[in-house]
């Protein structure tokens, strides 16, 4: 396979292995995350890395228990991710920096940014987790979560049933199967589907987990956004089942001076059905933040 980035490094970091991905020289740096469950940074940053590179350091990693990040003892919850984004920070001499979130990484972003707006420089959240009081079927997936060794044992069915990963990839995170490069991005995902069974991990990441209550989300970002310090981009797929429209238009109305983007012909994952779409959006974003900076510096 032909990275999506010039380079990668494996680090130690927050007491576990972190792979680093790295490619661009020049610009003010930027921090990829990518989402939850089957995630990885070679998948949902594969179409994306090399445009932002031409102007931006861009670095990117596995978050832990995905990809190359593997294996990782305990629980990695809201509080231990904000412990290691401040080690990653350190640990790769970031100054301020552009965090790009999607999904989970845009939850954990949301969060890092609201906690430590001297280390963010803007904030881009593609369909984010964190945001909305309630979610569809609350209280049974709440249920399902909590149900003791079920998500262990749904990594090992979608280990077994890459139907199932096919489906799911159909229903939930892409267009459909006429997203552009839909096979080569179905298999990575079904091998980060035998990787989880392999490791013993759930098939959700313990911060997702933790964010649901039986009737309403354990926390929603939305109530503390008014104090958001940065410039912020939220980007929603027009056909995301996930996150909705309500909620992050809201999300962008609540942060000073926040914007909000559709994108059509997207799913939750919009990097890998409209890459083109999402860096110009992404682009315009960042140079108009880097300019609101120069302005006020």
């Amino acid at each position: 396979m032909i990275s999506a980035f010039e380079r990668c490094t494996d680090l130690t970091i927050g007491g576990g292995p972190i792979r680093h991905y790295r490619s661009g020289e020049q610009g003010p740096p930027v921090l990829l995350l990518h989402g939850g469950m089957m995630d990885t940074a070679e998948g949902v940053w594969r179409d994306i890395a090399h445009r932002m590179a031409a102007k931006h350091q861009v670095h990117a990693i596995d978050l832990p228990r995905h990809g190359a990040s593997r294996p990782w003892p305990g629980r990695l919850d809201r509080q231990f991710f904000d412990r290691f984004l401040d080690d990653l920070f350190d640990r790769l001499e970031l100054p301020p920096t552009a965090i790009v979130g999607l999904s989970l990484g845009g939850g954990i972003g949301i969060g890092y940014a609201l906690r430590n707006p001297g280390r963010v420089s803007a904030l881009i959240a593609i369909g984010p987790g964190g945001i909305g009081a309630k979610r569809r079927a609350q209280f049974t997936t709440w249920a399902v979560m909590r149900t003791p060794g079920l998500l262990k044992l749904t990594s090992k069915y979608l280990a077994r049933s890459p139907e199932a990963v096919r489906r799911s990839m159909i229903t939930n995170l892409t267009a459909g199967a006429d997203t552009r490069d839909f096979d080569a991005i179905l298999d990575l995902v079904q091998a980060e589907a035998r990787a989880k069974a392999r490791f013993g991990e759930p098939a959700l990441d313990d911060w997702m987990v933790d964010a649901y209550g039986p009737r309403r989300m354990r926390w929603d970002y939305l109530t503390e956004l008014d104090r958001l310090a940065v410039p912020s981009l939220w980007i929603r797929g027009e056909n995301d089942p996930l996150v909705g429209h309500p909620e992050l238009a809201a999300a962008a109305a609540a942060a000073p001076g926040g914007r909000f983007a559709a994108i059509p012909d997207a799913g939750h994952i919009v990097t890998y059905d409209q890459p083109a779409e999402f860096f110009r959006l992404a682009d315009e974003f960042l140079d108009s933040a880097a300019g609101g900076r120069e302005r006020t510096g």
